[in-house]
């Protein structure tokens, strides 16, 4: 009668929210890189707009889910890393 209610969840709660967390980096880094490639290349829009794109819904993504200081450490070394790209290829491109 007592069986109900007894047992200690903190370790499943622990588990699903690593993989609640995973699933939200997942999904968001294929929406800004699908963003970034469909306005630099399928669209022809070119690189910087699809870069704004990607850096608004990396920063949107961010601010909703409350994410962790590693998210916004990563977004942000993604972000000077596109930058650069961004800037270095077409000036080696001519």
């Amino acid at each position: 009668s007592g069986a109900h209610g007894s047992m200690d969840i903190q370790d499943q709660k622990s588990t699903f929210h690593a993989f609640v967390m995973a699933t939200v980096w997942t999904c968001g880094l294929i929406a800004q890189s699908v963003g970034l490639l469909t306005l630099a290349f399928a669209i022809g829009a070119g690189w910087w707009p699809g870069f704004v794109v990607f850096v608004a819904l990396g920063a949107a993504l961010g601010l909703a889910f409350r994410l962790s200081g590693v998210y916004w450490a990563v977004q942000v070394a993604l972000w000077v890393l596109l930058a650069l790209g961004g800037l270095i290829v077409p000036a080696l491109a001519g």
